[in-house]
């Protein structure tokens, strides 16, 4: 294993289980979709778009696989997010 797969499992282990759930989501997604609003992320993983905004900082913040960037306000907080 190598030490970025390592420090990635490390990152992904300290989450909380509403983040891990964000977190896959978007790795699932990523490959077809670049932009995710907080309220369509929330109903897929039947959270409020709050909850998702408040738990996205820690998935932006950390060492994954994806880049995550806050892009737009509009009806909900729109997320880029690439692989």
């Amino acid at each position: 294993m190598s030490a970025t797969t390592t420090a990635t499992n490390q990152a992904a282990a300290d989450l909380s289980e509403k983040q891990s759930r964000i977190l896959r989501h978007l790795q699932e997604n990523a490959d077809t979709q670049t932009y995710f609003k907080s309220r369509l992320i929330g109903d897929a993983l039947n959270m409020s778009a709050k909850e998702v905004g408040t738990n996205m900082p820690a998935i932006r913040d950390g060492e994954f696989n994806i880049d995550v960037e806050k892009w737009g306000y509009s009806s909900s907080t729109t997320w880029k997010v690439t692989a």
